[in-house]
């Protein structure tokens, strides 16, 4: 029945979005701006309830616009939050858990819909964690302007704000610099403002006005910062005809249930989220909204509201029924809506740490979350979810796991999951932002059925928060201050491979080789999947000349995750040293798969075949090579051998004149990957 309800609504929607457009030429199209502010909890926002006085500037636009007072986020995690806003489809279905899981090309994607209406469209990050360069490729896709550039290569403590994220005034000043740049409209424009993501560290006066409590802060200063965007939107003649949407991707446990920040439990600390609905000239002032409502349905009343058709894969429904009842859209949306409940998953857990994952349902006055030790709670009088009525209300939990169940099973996307490709650059910058990478091979079984209930095991993940703010994040450098308490931690959890692997990296950053060994050793005996440690500890044995020990290394590592382009070039080098040519060639193959405009790759490829007796199939990687990156000497010497054993003595010396003319001065012998065996893999 659900399923039927769903095509109907899409029909409708579509049917009602394509009547509208036939109206509207480009020239008459909104302007609309999405605003989102990460980590940001419903429960401080003044317009729903809150008496802090935090936000004066998102109240008066909520004064404008429709207010949702339950609405929830799918996910409490940064890039599937975002993922499920952009493309109104549930993290099931789009499948970006984690980051970098890349966005499949296929998907609904508001920006690209947009675009290919006439709109001018630009994005303005606040952090890696959405830069599609880092955080989530292809969400590039339908920008003209993605205005991120974050350099994680110079980062040091004292410029966090120049490299892994940046102040809400400076997005809102590169906001306010694109518009003036395009007056002519209509215009998409995605705001997004990071600074409630921890750690919490406002600008003054916030940081003194709140220094007890420093997340209020950052909630106050970026409020403030919205304020000024609001009345520059106002001083262009932008506002009033726009349609602006602000909500947050997920909020901020604070401690609730354990947990101190997020990503790992999916109560409302975390997943109740503002949202407020501006449509154009103030149709929907003040309307407050009581229905629960999800992230998913951003999408489908964007587009309605512009008159736009509605793709057949968006998920999410229309609330324009809720903001314009009495229009075409608003009644075509009015009849097909459902009330469906609210449906959210955390997979970081599980993704990171090996734990279950978790889902939940809020339906009818239940809250339900299933995990291995699956919870219930009334929604209206037991908001802080404190008395579990899973074992005194048994039935009411077995019909809302099967409802789980069955959303799951209608709502999945049954293709192959992107995988996300970490290399170690990467994982540091997660780690700077307070993530862990993925585990490679972390399948999701059916809900809750996947290792331990992460209710047991939230300290743990506590600490690694501490722990990767303490490295990354203090002024006396990465390890003077955790050192201690990571030692603290391996006393706690000594089977934890990540808290090994923090200590390894405190003895690399000393050049205590052996000690880093010993540590990357124990790290990925625990977790022989963990590929940050596996490589960690392959190159710390090749620094200690255990080719050998760290040829196995690398092979782990490979096992573990084939798409690992750093550990197939280490092993490409370690081969060659061995002159082990076969596995060479099978390692550079690999990574030609997945880059096959890789330039270590192919020249690699070329001299192993050479070494092989197979000249003649050396000349077609080492051209492409050379296509690659034409300034390079290497491939021309080996080309240069290649026409030399083939008996082409013209050929032979025009390759050797060109790599004399690029500055050869040497037959080159490989010892240790390069920036041009690893480079070019974005």
């Amino acid at each position: 029945m659900k399923a039927i309800h769903f095509l109907l609504f899409l029909a409708v929607a579509a049917t009602a979005g394509a009547a509208n457009q036939e109206s509207l030429s480009p020239s008459k199209l909104p302007n609309i701006i999405l605003i989102t502010l990460d980590t940001t909890r419903a429960d401080r926002m003044d317009f729903l309830g809150s008496k802090r006085g935090l936000t004066p500037n998102l109240d008066s636009l909520a004064n404008d616009s429709g207010i949702f007072t339950r609405a929830y986020a799918q996910a409490p995690l940064t890039p599937t939050s975002h993922s499920t806003i952009l493309t109104g489809t549930y993290p099931q279905f789009h499948q970006v858990l984690m980051f970098p899981v890349p966005l499949d090309k296929k998907l609904p994607f508001l920006p690209a819909l947009l675009k290919d209406r006439g709109y001018s469209t630009a994005a303005i990050a606040g952090s890696m964690a959405v830069d599609y360069k880092w955080g989530v490729p292809g969400f590039e896709r339908g920008f003209d302007t993605y205005d991120a550039n974050f350099d994680w290569n110079s980062y040091t403590p004292q410029t966090r704000y120049q490299t892994v994220e940046r102040r809400a005034d400076e997005v809102v000043d590169h906001a306010l610099a694109w518009l003036k740049g395009h007056p002519q409209g209509p215009v998409f424009m995605w705001v997004h403002i990071f600074d409630p993501h921890d750690p919490y560290d406002p600008p003054e006066p916030y940081k003194t006005r709140y220094s007890k409590a420093l997340y209020d802060g950052e909630i106050a200063y970026a409020d403030s910062a919205l304020g000024r965007f609001f009345a520059g939107l106002k001083s262009l003649g932008i506002y009033d005809g726009a349609i602006v949407v602000a909500t947050a991707d997920h909020g901020e446990s604070l401690g609730a249930h354990g947990e101190d920040t997020h990503g790992i439990f999916i109560y409302d600390e975390t997943i109740h989220v503002p949202l407020l609905i501006k449509l154009p000239h103030g149709v929907t002032a003040g309307k407050r909204v009581a229905e629960r409502v999800e992230s998913a349905d951003i999408v489908p009343t964007v587009l309605g509201a512009a008159g736009i058709p509605v793709p057949a894969a968006v998920q999410g429904q229309s609330l324009l029924g809720f903001l314009e009842p009495g229009t075409s859209a608003g009644d075509a949306a009015a009849k097909v809506w459902q009330d469906r409940g609210a449906y959210s998953q955390a997979d970081y857990g599980h993704l990171s740490f090996g734990w279950s994952a978790e889902q939940s349902l809020r339906m009818g006055k239940y809250l339900f979350i299933q995990a291995p030790r699956r919870e219930l709670y009334e929604d209206a009088t037991d908001p802080q979810a404190l008395h579990d009525l899973a074992g005194s209300s048994s039935a009411v939990a077995d019909t809302l796991s099967a409802k789980v169940k069955a959303f799951q099973a209608a709502t999945t996307n049954t293709q192959k999951t992107p995988e996300a490709r970490i290399d170690d650059a990467k994982a540091q910058q997660l780690a700077v932002l307070g993530y862990m990478a993925s585990r490679p091979q972390s399948p999701l079984g059916s809900p809750g059925s996947q290792g331990a209930d992460p209710k047991d095991k939230i300290q743990i993940a506590n600490t690694v928060t501490r722990l990767n703010d303490l490295m990354h994040n203090s002024p006396r450098g990465p390890c003077d201050e955790a050192v201690p308490e990571i030692k603290k931690a391996i006393a706690a959890y000594p089977d934890i491979a990540l808290f090994h692997y923090f200590m390894g990296n405190c003895s690399l950053e000393k050049q205590d080789w052996a000690g880093a060994a010993t540590e990357f050793r124990q790290s990925a005996k625990l977790e022989p999947t963990f590929t940050p440690a596996v490589k960690r500890l392959g190159q710390v044995l090749m620094n200690l000349k255990d080719f050998d020990g760290a040829t196995k290394a690398f092979e782990q590592a490979v096992t573990a995750q084939s798409s690992d382009i750093e550990a197939h070039t280490y092993l490409i080098v370690l081969y060659h040293m061995a002159s082990r040519y076969p596995e060479e060639i099978k390692e550079c193959q690999a990574v030609l798969r997945i880059i096959p405009e890789n330039f270590g790759a192919n020249w690699h490829l070329g001299l192993a075949l050479l070494n092989t007796g197979k000249p003649q199939d050396a000349i077609a990687p080492l051209k492409k090579a050379i296509e690659g990156e034409p300034e390079q000497p290497r491939p021309h010497i080996i080309l240069a051998d290649v026409y030399e054993k083939l008996g082409r003595p013209d050929d032979t010396k025009r390759e050797r004149d060109e790599a004399q003319r690029l500055g050869a001065v040497a037959h080159p012998v490989p010892t240790a990957p390069d920036d041009d065996s690893g480079s070019k893999q974005n």
